[in-house]
Order: C-alpha cells, then structure tokens, then sequence
C-alpha cells in the first residue's frame, strides 16, 4: 500500500482540482488508485499498491505536495492496495482486491474509514470487510462506490475481458461478503469511477477506457463511448473531479503525472439524478481508443514485459 509519514504537513493551497499535476512525495512511487476528496477541494486520496504499513496519502493538486498521511488500524497488513474511492456518506473506500499470482488468495478485503476534516499526519481506525467473489477467485484493481446507493462495485483485471461485481447492499463486518457478477466488461480494466450524479461509470486500461451509462443496481450498463485515456507509464488510476467536469488519470512511478481530461457533453454535476444520461469520451488531444487493440500492442507488450514481470516478480 503505501509509506510513513515524516513531520508536519502544511496547509493545503486549495485549488479546483481540474488541472493535470505532478505528485511530488519521493514515497509515492506506485500510485495505484485516485479518488478526489469531496471534504477537501482541490485535494486527490492515493496510495501505493505495496508499502511497509496501511497508508493512504491526501495529495494537493495545486503543488503535488502530500498535505496529510493517514495510518489506518484495525485492517492487518495489507497485501496489494489497488483502488479508493469516497463515498456520499463522507466515507473513503481502500480496496485492498490485488491478486496478481491469478486468483489465488482465498479471499480479499475492503476498508473503510471517515474522510479526515482536518488535513494533518493522523492515525484513523478503519472497518474492514472480507470480500469473496460468487464465482471464484480473481484479480482486481478498480473498486467504485456508487455516490446514490453506497453500494460497491469491483471490476476484474483479465486480458481477455472481465467483468463487473456488485457488493451487497449493506456490506458485514462480522461475515464474508460476496461479489456477484452483473455484466462483461470485455475490458483489462486497471481502474473504474463513477461520475458524481451516478448516471455514469468510467473504466480505463493501460491504454483505452470507456463509458457506461448507469442502469441501476443488478442490471448491466450500457456501453456509450470511448474515453480519450493519456498515454501514460503505467496507467493505473482514474476519477472524475467533485464536479463531473474531468477525469483525471493517474500512473504508477517516482514523480508520476496525474493528467486530467474534460468530459464531452453534460458534466456529472453531484446535484444531478441518477438516471441515465450521455457523458463519457474526452476530448481530443492526447488520448487513444478505448477499443485500442492495435498498433500499440506492441508498446504495450514491451511496457508491460518491463514494468509488469518486475512488479510481479517482487510480489513473489
């Protein structure tokens, strides 16, 4: 997950959060997950997918300078931390669902913890949930919280295409909760976000995403448009800023860019319904197909031969 906090953090320079920005935290060298806080303007949640400790790190985007480090308790030690989210009810989500030897922990889990109010290095006590899939085993990274219901969907990571999970309605503490699938993804999904106003979903590859229109709980979205994902180093993280507006996309890497991307047609405005509606795609610019299955395979194939078998084989 992620490392220790060392002294005072400074106030953040609260900003709107729309702009791309450089994280600038020497220990945060795998960014793994995004999420924008909702308490905080201007200020991103992120964290490593491996570290010493149960760290999560409150990140201002007007400097890239980490403004708090938060210690979650009561979770053990995590084993491969790849995605947070907030939630309406002012809670941050860590999914804690990395599985990359292909399925084979008998489990995996979910904290949650209150999103602090006061940006400052503090310990928090976080809930921590055992989660299983109906199906079996997988690995996964994206982990989105509906911002209407509360309910928690995990889409898994296949290269053939996975799918998407639905979390119970209410999640347990004291018992195993199952992921049931509802849909195909036919994506490699690395991360997932709901817009604010849940009309939504937005899941990004290495090198592609998409746009689904939100259907309802149990029922499979619709696939709308191709989202215009940055070519990145190792594109792990998106989510939409508080507004609906952007998309901001994260990589892993020391001093990685966090690059944001406007949302064509109406935003996901958080005082919106959450019906469906039409958002999706980026503009134009630096991004690629979400159905970009050619000519960068092969840059694919050698980013991922590189950067892939080393973060395998040190999880080994």
């Amino acid at each position: 997950m992620l490392l220790v906090a060392a002294g005072a953090s400074a106030a953040p320079a609260f900003a709107d959060g729309h702009d791309s920005f450089t994280i600038k935290d020497p220990r945060i060298v795998e960014s793994s997950g995004l999420a924008a806080s909702r308490a905080h303007p201007g200020v991103y949640w992120t964290h490593n997918d491996q570290d010493k400790g149960a760290f999560l790190y409150a990140v201002d985007s007007k400097t890239g300078e980490t403004v708090a480090t938060v210690t979650m308790t009561g979770v053990g030690s995590p084993r491969d931390v790849e995605a947070i989210s907030v939630g309406s009810d002012g809670n941050l989500y860590v999914g804690d669902i990395g599985d990359n030897m292909g399925g084979t922990w008998s489990n995996v889990w979910i904290y949650k913890l209150p999103e602090p109010k006061e940006l400052k290095d503090q310990t928090i006590r976080a809930t921590q949930y055992v989660v299983k899939y109906a199906d079996g085993a997988r690995d996964a990274e994206a982990l989105m919280v509906h911002p209407k219901t509360g309910r928690i969907y995990i889409a898994d990571k296949k290269e053939q295409g996975g799918s998407l999970y639905e979390g119970p309605a209410e999640m347990s503490a004291s018992r195993t909760n199952v992921f049931k699938k509802i849909a195909d993804t036919d994506m490699w999904v690395t991360d997932g976000a709901f817009s604010p106003d849940g009309r939504q979903l937005a899941l990004r590859e290495y090198f592609g995403g998409a746009s689904f229109a939100w259907k309802g709980a149990g029922k499979a979205p619709e696939r709308e448009e191709r989202l215009s994902v940055p070519f990145q180093r190792q594109g792990e993280s998106v989510t939409y800023t508080t507004d609906g507006t952007t998309l901001m996309y994260g990589t892993e890497g020391a001093q990685s860019k966090v690059t944001s991307v406007e949302v064509s047609g109406r935003g996901g405005g958080s005082d919106s319904g959450s019906g469906e509606g039409s958002s999706g795609g980026g503009d134009g610019g630096a991004g690629v197909d979400g159905d970009f299955k050619t000519g960068a395979i092969a840059l694919a194939a050698v980013l991922l031969a590189f950067f892939g078998l080393k973060r395998l084989l040190r999880k080994k």
